[in-house]
């Protein structure tokens, strides 16, 4: 089968599309969004330090200092000592942050199941395997384009 010469036009589209609808969800929330996403940061990296998180962002480090000053004054972030090197501190999200993140999450799941089911069964499945074959795709490490004129002795 050839592919759609918009394939990637269509992909981009739909990447905005979805983009809306999780935005949407997460919108009801009174956390602006760079807070949320490093509160999605810290959640999946429990080593994390200023510098860190201000490399994940890339930001200067006192941007980061700044984010978790105020994450840590609305009671969603705290600031522990590394207990391996207490000259080290390790950013945690508290337990209110984990929370909010697992109704966000939740959310933006319905949200998505809502446009979902205005879509036909088939066409679901076709999606899934579609977007699990991108997933694959997208991280395994692409093998070297050899030259087909170049022939190896």
């Amino acid at each position: 089968m050839e592919r759609p010469a918009d394939l990637a036009a269509a992909i981009d589209a739909a990447a905005q599309t979805l983009v809306a609808v999780l935005d949407s969800a997460a919108s009801r929330h009174r956390l602006p969004p760079t807070q949320l996403r490093v509160l999605t940061l810290l959640s999946d990296r429990p080593e994390t330090n200023v510098n860190g998180l201000a490399e994940l962002l890339d930001v200067v480090p006192s941007s980061a200092s700044r984010l978790c000053d105020r994450l840590e004054a609305t009671g969603l972030l705290r600031r522990v000592a590394d207990p391996r090197d207490r000259r080290e501190v390790r950013l945690v999200p508290t337990a209110a942050a984990l929370t909010l993140l697992e109704e966000l999450a939740q959310r933006r799941q319905r949200a998505v199941q809502s446009v979902l089911d205005r879509m036909p069964t088939r066409t679901q499945h076709d999606l899934l395997l579609a977007l699990v074959a991108f997933a694959r795709a997208a991280t395994s490490v692409p093998e070297p384009q050899v030259d087909p004129a170049v022939r190896t002795a």
